[in-house]
């Protein structure tokens, strides 16, 4: 699993050691947040024998074919699945470094994916977003709408990953699933997503700054829906399929807001500013097909989930 000390990946490596797997992780604890968050989200597992890290940058092809090969030792046993997870993640941080996400985005995955195609496994998950539905104009979005109208860096380069996904899985028969994460949360999220970032913003009396007039909205999806989507996924194997992965209702923004505050009992201070290049005016999943193919059925409700991340946030204060 590459991108596995992050808040996705470390929530779902706990999962699949508790059903009897063993994981190999590699991930480059790079800084675009504190390298400490993740290095945390991992110390847990490092005595496990059934868990192995390996630092570094899936950009080197030659570290990714060296992984590839070790896996082969008759002491750990071949790779049976991918799950590409790592990213250089966000919108905006995008528009400053659209070379960076280039690199890591489209170049990284293709490492894996060559790493893949010539000493296996067959089977492929790849982390993707909802952002490749840019402006799509209808809701909610479905995985069979016209995605032409990306309008960030980061939305484009994974849409490419769909792509070159759907490419090896054509010329060499990898079993792919693609997955359009929608806006993740829960404990552990990373700090500069809106939730995490509004909650430490009121718990310190600070005042929020929402950009456009707080009815943009958003499909949140508690991390625990997302960790069972993804396993559902790599349990099915697919030849290739796209799947949205999402909470299947829209929250306003300056509802959200008010829901945190209510949760931690203050009364938001909120400062308004002009909408952002390459933010998009709702995300929305359709995931009926998920439902028919993977029994993805969300399970936390945006209050519910908000009580439990307030909940994990307060403690972690103490």
């Amino acid at each position: 699993m590459t991108g596995g000390a992050g808040f996705i990946g470390s929530n779902l490596i706990r999962r699949l050691l508790s059903r009897g797997e063993r994981i190999t992780v590699l991930d480059d604890f790079n800084d675009f947040y504190d390298p400490a968050r993740k290095r945390a989200n991992v110390a847990p597992m490092l005595d496990r024998d059934d868990y192995r890290l390996v630092e570094g940058d899936i950009r080197d092809a030659n570290l990714v074919d060296r992984l590839f090969d070790a896996s082969q030792n008759p002491g750990w046993g071949g790779f049976d699945a991918v799950i590409h997870l790592a990213a250089r993640a966000g919108v905006r941080p995008s528009l400053s470094e659209p070379i960076l996400y280039e690199e890591v985005n489209c170049i990284g995955t293709l490492n894996l994916l060559e790493a893949a195609r010539r000493r296996g496994p067959e089977v492929f998950v790849f982390g993707s977003s909802s952002s490749v539905y840019g402006i799509n104009p209808k809701v909610p979005f479905s995985e069979d709408d016209p995605i032409d109208m990306p309008i960030s860096p980061y939305a484009t380069t994974k849409r490419t990953g769909e792509l070159m996904c759907f490419n090896y899985h054509h010329l060499y028969g990898l079993k792919t699933s693609c997955l359009r994460f929608f806006t993740v949360y829960g404990p552990s999220q990373r700090p500069e997503m809106a939730i995490h970032k509004f909650t430490n913003l009121l718990a310190q009396g600070e005042v929020i700054t929402l950009f456009g007039n707080g009815d943009s909205r958003r499909d949140y999806t508690y991390i625990d829906d997302i960790v069972s989507g993804i396993i559902a996924a790599l349990d099915l194997a697919p030849g290739f399929e796209i799947f949205n992965l999402g909470g299947a209702e829209t929250t306003r923004l300056g509802d959200l807001v008010q829901w945190l505050g209510s949760e931690l009992a203050v009364e938001p201070r909120i400062k308004y500013l002009p909408d952002q290049p390459g933010d998009v005016p709702i995300t929305y999943a359709d995931v009926s097909k998920a439902g028919t193919l993977l029994g993805y059925s969300p399970q936390v409700p945006i209050r519910e989930g908000l009580r439990r991340f307030v909940a994990w946030y307060q403690s972690e204060r103490t």
